[in-house]
C-alpha cells in the first residue's frame, strides 16, 4: 500500500545524501507516488531540487540527523553517500525506522576497513592482501609488507578522493598525505592493498528484493585516480568469471542483508575475480543502465525498498556512459554544446544541477546505445566532449 504524497497517509523516503545519484532516486519514487524528503550537508543539492522538501545538516552530527528522523517519521531510511553518523542509524533501527538495505550494512560499508574484513575474514572471498596504517611508520612499515606497487585509500572517502598508487619509495609519505587529505568525517585509518595487475574491473549490480536476489549485466568501467570517468554495459566475461562474481556478489550482500541495490566490484584477470569494494547503494558506474536496461538501477532500488516485484532484467541495447567535469572553481555555472552533445546518435545528456563546481567535480553525464558496446563507448565520449562548463 502507497499513500499520498503529502497527505496523512504518504509513503515517506528520507534520502540522506543528495547527488546526482540520490536525484535519481528521488525521481523514481515520485514515479511510485512516494513523498521524498531530501537532507545533505549543503543547500540545493541535486536531489533536494525535485524532493518535496528539504533539510541542510552536518550528516556526522548525530544530534542534527537525528532530529529530522523523528521530525519527519519517514517509513524508510535510504542513505545515498557514505559520510554519515551511521551509530545513529543503528540505534534508530533498534526503535523500529527503516533502514535501507540495513542500518548494519550502512555502517559496514561507511569505512573500508568494516566490508574488507567482513569479505576477506568473514566470508573468505578473494582480495588483493591488505593491510591498515594509522602513523605514518606503520604506513612506511605496511608498503614495506605489501610489496611496491601498491594502492593507497583513505578508510572512509568517495569518488576516488585520496586515493593513489605507489610504485617507488620516494612516493610513500606523498601518498600517505594525500589519503588522508581525502579521508571524509574523522578517520584517521588508510588502507594500503596489493596491486593486482588486472585485465579489467567490473561492478555488477546485485538487486536484493522481495522475490529474491538478481543480478544486472556486468558493467565494465574506467577509473582515473579512483574516480569513474566512463562506464558501459555489457562487460564481455567468460561464463566461469560471471558465475564467480555472481557468487561473491550474492555472498557479501546476503551477510549485509536488507532489501536494495548494491554495487559490487570486482578485480577479473583471467577466470579469477577478486572483490574489491561494495556500496549498499546506486553505483555511478550504473547511470549507464538509464539507457541500456529495460529498468535503471534506480528503478530497481526503489521497486525493492517498497517490496515491489523485480521481473527479468533485461539488456536493451549496448550502452556507455561519460562523465562531464568542471575543470575550474565557480559559484555558478553555464553548459555550452548540448546542440552538439545530442546531435550524436542514440545519445542523451543528463545535467546534474550541482550549485557549484570545482575542478574535476562531476557535472553530468553523457548516455549513449549503439549496435556495439565500441560504438555506444565512442557515442557517449563524442557527446561528453561536446560540452563546455564554464562559470557563469
Amino acid at each position: 500500500m502507497i499513500g499520498t504524497p503529502l497527505k496523512k497517509h504518504a509513503t515517506r523516503v528520507l534520502l540522506l545524501g543528495c547527488g546526482e545519484l540520490g536525484k535519481e532516486v528521488a525521481i523514481e519514487a515520485q514515479r511510485f507516488g512516494v513523498e521524498v524528503i531530501a537532507v545533505d550537508r549543503y543547500a540545493d543539492a541535486p536531489a533536494m531540487q525535485v524532493a518535496h522538501r528539504s533539510h541542510v545538516a552536518n550528516m556526522l552530527d548525530r544530534e542534527q540527523i537525528e532530529a529530522i528522523i523523528r521530525r519527519e517519521k519517514p517509513d524508510f531510511i535510504v542513505p545515498e553517500i557514505e559520510a554519515i553518523h551511521t551509530a545513529c542509524l543503528l540505534d534508530l533501527e533498534k526503535e523500529g525506522f527503516n533502514v535501507i538495505p540495513t542500518a548494519r550494512a550502512t555502517n559496514l560499508t561507511m569505512n573500508r576497513e568494516g566490508i574488507r574484513r567482513l569479505a576477506a575474514e568473514e566470508l573468505k572471498l578473494p582480495t588483493a592482501n591488505y593491510l591498515f596504517a594509522t602513523t605514518l611508520d606503520e604506513f612506511r612499515n605496511g608498503v614495506a609488507r605489501i610489496g611496491l606497487p601498491c594502492v593507497v585509500k583513505p578508510i572512509m572517502s568517495s569518488s576516488g578522493k585520496g586515493q593513489s598508487t605507489v610504485r617507488q619509495e620516494e612516493d610513500i609519505e606523498k601518498a600517505w598525505n594525500y589519503a588522508r587529505a581525502g579521508s571524509r568525517g574523522t578517520a584517521d585509518t588508510v588502507i594500503i592493498e596489493e596491486f593486482i595487475p588486472f585485465d579489467y574491473e567490473i561492478t555488477l549490480l546485485t538487486v536484493r528484493h522481495a522475490g529474491g536476489t538478481s543480478f544486472c549485466p556486468p558493467i565494465g568501467h574506467v577509473q582515473v585516480g579512483g574516480d569513474y570517468q566512463e562506464s558501459w554495459q555489457p562487460m564481455p566475461m567468460s561464463p566461469a568469471a560471471i558465475e564467480e562474481a555472481k557468487r561473491q556478489a550474492a555472498a557479501v550482500t546476503g551477510a549485509l542483508g536488507g532489501r536494495g541495490i548494491f554495487g559490487v566490484e570486482f578485480f577479473i584477470k583471467g577466470d579469477q575475480v577478486y572483490f574489491s569494494e561494495v556500496s549498499p547503494r546506486p553505483h555511478d558506474t550504473g547511470m549507464v543502465t538509464m539507457v541500456s536496461q529495460n529498468m535503471s538501477e534506480f528503478e530497481l532500488h526503489v521497486r525493492a525498498i517498497l517490496g515491489l516485484p523485480v521481473p527479468e532484467i533485461e539488456l536493451l541495447a549496448p550502452g556507455a556512459s561519460h562523465v562531464v567535469l568542471a575543470h575550474e572553481q565557480a559559484d555558478e555555472v553555464v553548459f555550452e554544446g548540448l546542440e552538439q552533445a545530442l546531435a550524436v546518435p542514440g545519445t542523451k545528456v543528463r545535467l546534474f544541477g550541482k550549485p557549484d563546481a570545482r575542478p574535476g567535480r562531476r557535472m553530468g553525464v553523457a548516455l549513449a546505445v549503439g549496435e556495439t558496446v565500441d560504438v555506444a563507448r565512442q557515442r557517449a565520449a563524442e557527446a561528453a566532449g561536446a560540452i563546455t562548463v564554464r562559470p557563469a
